[in-house]
């Protein structure tokens, strides 16, 4: 990315009405790749509810690039149960025709420090993985997640099944919180929506 793209880089938080640009990038990933393990593009509506489902407690952003929407990133409950309340799993996706230009990278950054807000210690990715790369699928995911600072944690074997083949599904992990005896709780996103400075809608933190 050059220096004027930079400048006009911007991350913020998504709204409803988002919904069919972020499908826009999400379904290639569908239907070309198996990034995702969905087969079928949700409807818009669909997609925008699923939106709104994430901001009700954790913070789903949006990546803008000369106004341009380009790329999206959210946390999702790791696990229903109470105590695995301090974990998130995390995702990510990025326009296609945009990658390499530090978006991905942005995006994570801004994710994991209003993550840290919210008191969450784990950020947890399930990555689609495969022992032999192919036309839908390479590991460079999972190379990125370990430029990122995530580490292995293990995986599936053979436990996807897409364009008549078999996939693996890895697990990797950041820990990015202190884990004490006296843990403090969780916050709601919409509780600290009000504390994160924002300017023109750019996220500033």
């Amino acid at each position: 990315m050059n220096q004027n793209e930079k400048k006009e880089m911007k991350i913020r938080i998504a709204k409803e009405e988002d919904a069919e640009a972020l499908l826009a990038i999400y379904a290639p990933y569908i239907e070309h790749t198996v990034i995702t393990y969905e087969y079928d593009v949700p409807t818009v509506e669909e997609f925008r509810g699923r939106i709104r489902h994430v901001l009700e407690r954790y913070p789903y952003l949006v990546a803008e690039l000369n106004g341009g929407i380009c790329g999206y990133a959210y946390a999702s409950a790791f696990h229903d149960r109470p105590a695995g309340g301090w974990n998130v799993e995390t995702s990510i996706y990025v326009d296609q025709n945009k990658k390499g230009m530090g978006i991905g990278t942005a995006l994570y950054d801004k994710l994991e420090k209003i993550l840290k807000r919210q008191n969450i210690l784990n950020m947890n990715a399930c990555i689609a993985c495969t022992e032999q790369e192919d036309e839908y699928l390479t590991n460079a995911s999972i190379r990125y997640h370990e430029h990122l600072g995530y580490r292995m944690v293990g995986w599936f074997t053979n436990c996807g099944y897409k364009f008549h083949r078999w996939y693996n599904l890895a697990w990797m992990e950041k820990e990015i919180g202190e884990h004490v005896a006296d843990q403090p709780p969780v916050i709601a996103f919409p509780e600290i929506v009000r504390d994160i400075s924002l300017q023109n809608g750019e996220l500033r933190l």
